[in-house]
């Protein structure tokens, strides 16, 4: 938390001699008190008090004071905003590789599931497309706010062998130049997941500085174990999952980097992105709530009041 006016805060001195005196007083008047031998007398000086609840007033009408002067203070705090428009590009591995058993019942089918999901949890309002990629990349479906044509083609997905991770990139920069932003410029979003090392087409550091250039972070996704393993025509073939490249994919780019060895996880980071992406960080103000709290805290010290130190006639 910051504050935007912090001279107002020499408005405590004051609230703090006031806190002191109400001590000083307290304490004087206990001592006062306990001169008189005569307990008849004593109890007529000093009666029967509450207790600890007799401060209770006070120190909730000092809380008022201080939680208002941090409140003209103008503290700010950083806020979750949604964002009320983007547009998100899945990145979508369809090697051979993703057949792979080594999350059950294969990577393929579990990373669809998972896809799914995150594509049904997007805000409607974001512009949403699809890239695949295998030996090569191809826009399966252009950004759009229908939810509909992207789920049905996460369903037609099948797969193939090769990897090309950089023309995944590049394929998706080029659907996201496409979209209508009519002349306000929409923050844009690729999320790539794949499970192998880049195999074809352009370099993944080429995609990585053209998506910096351009100012599109890459989220990427490095899913399966180091135990994977696909059979071509009767023979074992490891197919472990290849993190580094996709790592240095996303730290360049300006984007976050996950790891995910089982459905539950790919799950669980899907979510973390959908969050992310949907929502933007801004720093506001944040005083009404110090005014409001101020004003609860007042109102405890006056039912406070009235509830122990009321005299009926």
């Amino acid at each position: 938390m910051t504050l935007l006016s912090p001279v107002w805060l020499l408005l405590l001195v004051p609230v703090a001699l006031i806190a002191v005196t109400y001590v000083v007083m307290s304490l004087r008047r206990s001592a006062y008190a306990v001169r008189f031998s005569n307990l008849d007398l004593l109890d007529k000086v000093a009666p029967r008090r509450p207790g600890w609840r007799r401060h209770l007033p006070a120190a909730a009408l000092l809380g008022m004071f201080v939680v208002m002067v941090v409140g003209f203070a103008r503290p700010t705090a950083e806020v979750q905003v949604p964002r009320e428009r983007a547009t998100i590009m899945v990145a979508f591995d369809v090697s051979a590789s993703m057949d792979a058993t080594d999350v059950a019942p294969d990577r393929f089918t579990v990373a669809r599931e998972a896809a799914r999901q995150f594509v049904q949890g997007l805000p409607e309002r974001f512009n949403l497309g699809l890239v695949s990629f295998s030996g090569q990349a191809s826009v399966a479906v252009p950004p759009t706010t229908d939810r509909r044509p992207v789920l049905d083609a996460l369903e037609r997905l099948t797969t193939a062998s090769g990897t090309a991770i950089g023309e995944a990139v590049f394929q998706s920069l080029q659907a996201i130049e496409q979209v209508d932003t009519q002349d306000e410029p929409v923050p844009a979003h690729i999320v790539l997941l794949s499970d192998g090392a880049n195999t074809s087409g352009r370099t993944v550091t080429d995609a990585a500085q053209e998506a910096a250039s351009r100012g599109v972070p890459v989220t990427t996704i490095a899913y399966g174990t180091q135990e994977g393993v696909i059979e071509v025509q009767g023979r074992e073939i490891p197919v472990p999952v290849d993190g580094p490249a996709l790592r240095t994919l996303a730290e360049t780019a300006g984007g976050g980097f996950y790891e995910a060895a089982s459905g539950g996880e790919l799950q669980a980071v899907y979510d973390d992105i959908g969050s992310s992406v949907g929502y933007r960080t801004e720093r506001q103000e944040i005083w009404m709530w110090f005014v409001a709290a101020g004003l609860v805290l007042a109102a405890l010290a006056a039912a406070g009041s009235m509830l122990w130190f009321s005299r009926l006639p």
